[in-house]
């Protein structure tokens, strides 16, 4: 199954924070970049600066209300393009997500659960097609 749900309930009074994702094409196909071609300077590496600070690795693309009771998703809902959003608001929705535990690390997490179940997949695909090769 390629469509991935998780569901996080937080408390009665608070709603559920649903993550949906699709699992297909989701790692991108190795390229070898490290030498450059010819004519090219190769790249410098970023030195950290002290005390910088940390940069989300995931962002905000939509928004959209589901109204309760509602299981399934609807195209129907207005979804609003965070590219459009007050960037004050926009921290203000991060830091939300963040204070339920919308965050890098769950985001890391989330990259480790979607890598893992990929291969799983793929794995299972390449058992398939053997067995599909094997009886023409």
């Amino acid at each position: 199954m390629s469509l991935v749900l998780i569901c996080k309930s937080l408390s009665p009074e608070e709603s559920t924070i649903t993550v949906t994702f699709n699992i297909n094409n989701s790692i991108p196909p190795s390229v070898d970049d490290d030498e450059p071609q010819e004519g090219q300077k190769p790249d410098e590496q970023e030195v950290g600066h002290e005390g910088e600070e940390e940069s989300d690795i995931f962002t905000i693309r939509e928004v959209s209300f589901q109204p309760t009771g509602e299981s399934d998703w609807k195209d129907t809902n207005y979804t609003l393009n965070t590219d459009s959003l007050d960037w004050a608001l926009y921290d203000h929705l991060m830091d939300f997500l963040a204070d339920r535990g919308v965050d890098n690390t769950f985001a890391d997490e989330l990259i480790e659960l979607s890598t893992a179940l990929e291969h799983q997949e793929y794995i299972k695909f390449l058992e398939d097609l053997k067995s599909f090769v094997k009886c023409q």
